[in-house]
């Protein structure tokens, strides 16, 4: 079965929960430790790391959950066109042009002019597309991806793809499809013997709640809280010399963002029955304040941790270190209330590629059915070989 169009995948004026993944060109290790040539390109893991943050603060995009490996980038993302609504037409066109700033001298200061801003949210045709942009996951990873290409390029001296094609997109149609996706992706590390612990597993946003629920912090990449104000930059223009430009986006470079919670960024993981309407973020840190799964910070840990302790046998990670799994009746009581069949749900997340990785969509067999049956399909693929793995399932 070919892959879909993405069109068929996600509507921007939709609201859609999507697992993204991007790989590195012919899969080699460019953000990590490469064998063949002995060079370490783990640190730009953390460029990755901060383009998800900045782009996170300017998109109508919530990120889920993420993972970022030496030769690929997993994503759970939510876009929100609820949200994007709810920006003034000024702002959606300061947030754009604070990411596609086009040829100005200003754009290495970080902030468009007030004369930008102005002319682009007069264009009422342009700024209706716009504002469509900014709740799309294609525009989203556009933006993720393009940059850290040129950024290698130019530290490589070379030219060419670091990427190995278009990020591939799944979307995920209920909330054990949700979870389970979502712990797949938060225990890759684990999976690839890479870390032995949630503690070890760095550049994941398990990592990075584990850490804010810790009290630890970091300097904020928000574009938000970077920017110079539009007043401010007008200013500069008018009255600075083309070096004085120059030394003034040295010392931007060099400026320290606040510090916030780890995983400030991030969409909260535990939805309220409270929790209505588009709840935009109050901080501009993220897209939102919504969060997406019915269960606890320390339920999720609780079923992450037991998950990871049972490994796969065909694969050599799984959590080692010295940590208390919650029991199995523990992990039962969750799992119960997503019809998922005991004994079922390590396989089912250990396994999701081998049981979804070539559906359009992931999530119990009757959801994965109707999902078909809404393209005029007849079938998913994956779909009969999950049913195992669901209790309720007909």
């Amino acid at each position: 079965m070919p892959r879909p169009l993405r069109s068929e995948l996600f509507l921007p004026h939709e609201v859609s929960i999507c697992h993204v993944v991007q790989r590195c060109v012919r899969r080699m290790f460019l953000a990590g430790l490469d064998d063949e040539t002995g060079k370490d390109y783990t640190y730009r893991r953390e460029w990755i790391r901060q383009r998800l943050e900045k782009l996170a603060s300017v998109f109508a995009i919530d990120v889920l959950t993420y993972a970022i490996l030496s030769n690929h980038l997993h994503v759970v993302i939510r876009n929100r066109p609820d949200v994007v609504k709810t920006w003034p037409d000024k702002e959606v066109a300061l947030r754009w042009l604070q990411i596609f700033p086009g040829k100005r001298i200003e754009e290495q200061l970080g902030n468009p002019t007030q004369a930008d801003v102005d002319s682009l949210a007069n264009d009422s045709e342009k700024l209706e597309a716009i504002r469509s942009r900014l709740s799309d996951i294609s525009w989203f990873m556009r933006a993720v991806s393009e940059p850290i290409a040129r950024r290698a390029n130019s530290e490589e001296k070379c030219t060419g793809a670091f990427w190995e094609g278009r990020f591939k997109a799944q979307r995920l149609l209920d909330e054990a499809g949700l979870l389970a996706c979502c712990m797949y992706v938060d225990l890759n590390p684990i999976r690839a013997a890479m870390a032995e612990s949630i503690e070890d597993s760095l550049f994941t946003s398990a990592y990075d709640r584990l850490k804010a629920s810790q009290g630890k912090t970091i300097e904020s990449s928000a574009v938000a809280m970077q920017a110079i104000s539009i007043k401010e930059a007008a200013e500069i223009r008018k009255n600075s010399t083309p070096e004085e430009l120059a030394d003034r986006r040295k010392k931007a470079l060099k400026r320290k963002g606040p510090k916030v919670l780890r995983d400030a960024w991030l969409a909260p993981l535990t939805i309220g029955s409270k929790q209505q309407g588009p709840m935009a973020s109050k901080t501009g840190y993220r897209a939102s304040d919504k969060g997406f799964l019915n269960m606890s910070l320390d339920d999720y840990f609780q079923l992450l941790v037991f998950t990871g302790k049972q490994g796969r046998s065909d694969k050599r990670g799984k959590i080692k270190a010295d940590v208390e799994a919650p029991s199995t009746q523990s992990a039962t009581a969750i799992l119960s209330k997503l019809g998922i069949a005991d004994g079922m749900w390590c396989d089912l997340v250990w396994n999701f590629k081998k049981y979804f990785g070539r559906s359009r969509g992931a999530g119990s067999p009757d959801i994965m059915r109707e999902d078909a049956v809404s393209h005029s399909l007849s079938f998913q693929p994956g779909q009969k070989m999950a049913r195992e793995c669901f209790a309720k399932a007909k």
